[in-house]
């Protein structure tokens, strides 16, 4: 076996101990001392990193469910970046894709992950370039309302927002969570519970192909009101405080191309 290929081999088998001790043997002559040193170092350095994006899930559902939660993501997951902060991505496609189901996971498990997984996404975001064509006072019921990149729609079947040790539902909501993510001028990341109308006025706005009154005079209709007029109004209040929280950067001439 040439020299090249034997160190291949160490280094597999190296790499699949520290992943899985209890049921992949360590390298031959190296004392058991010195890869103790390596499984615990990289066991721990994994787990803190992924314990700074994930610190609700990591209290709820405990030490050895944490502990077991990063050691099943080692064995069954191969990270494919070689990015610190992408690890925690990996994670949660680790949670949606490969998790063996576990009665022991709570039913959230996926979707608090996520929720707090956002926050890091949100902060890493590149700041945006500048739209052109946005006028920041534009009116926004006959202009095309311009969401932010900034500002993220979020849906989940759990109130993720609220979970903590004192509240851990079993069941999801009888309706859907709503939240908007953003980020301001000050680069602090916020989350805000939203109604459904709300939800639905963003929805549409993400189209970025409907005047206000258009996106209002849609909903309006869904909801089956007599009074159009009345939504119209309320929402022109809501897409102001959009605006003001630099959710909504402005207006769009809703004939421009």
């Amino acid at each position: 076996m040439s020299d090249r290929k034997h160190f291949q081999d160490l280094q597999f088998d190296f790499a699949a101990h520290i992943r899985n001790p209890q049921n992949t043997p360590a390298p031959t002559n190296i004392e058991d001392r010195r890869m103790a040193i390596y499984r615990d170092l990289f066991f721990n350095n994994l787990s803190s990193l992924l314990s700074g994006t994930f610190p609700v899930l990591k209290k709820v559902i405990g030490k050895s469910a944490w502990e077991g939660l990063i050691r099943d993501f080692m064995i069954e997951h191969r990270c494919h970046t070689p990015y610190f902060h992408q690890v925690s991505e990996e994670f949660l496609a680790y949670l949606q894709q490969e998790r063996a189901p576990d009665n022991e996971d709570p039913p959230f498990l996926f979707e608090l992950a996520h929720y707090e997984w956002v926050e890091l996404a949100m902060t890493l975001e590149d700041d945006p370039e500048d739209i052109p064509g946005v006028d920041p006072s534009g009116d926004l019921l006959e202009n095309i309302p311009v969401l932010s990149p900034l500002a993220w729609r979020l849906g989940y079947h759990y109130a993720v927002h609220r979970i903590s040790l004192d509240y851990q539902p079993t069941e999801p909501e009888q309706q859907p969570v709503h939240l908007l993510i953003n980020r301001d001028a000050d680069d602090k990341v916020n989350f805000t519970e939203i109604n459904p109308v709300t939800a639905r006025l963003l929805e549409l706005m993400e189209e970025d192909r409907f005047s206000g009154r258009e996106i209002l005079s849609k909903i309006a209709a869904e909801l089956g009101e007599q009074d159009p007029a009345s939504t119209i109004h309320a929402g022109e209040k809501i897409l102001a405080r959009l605006r003001d929280s630099r959710v909504v950067l402005g207006t769009r001439d809703a004939g421009q191309e």
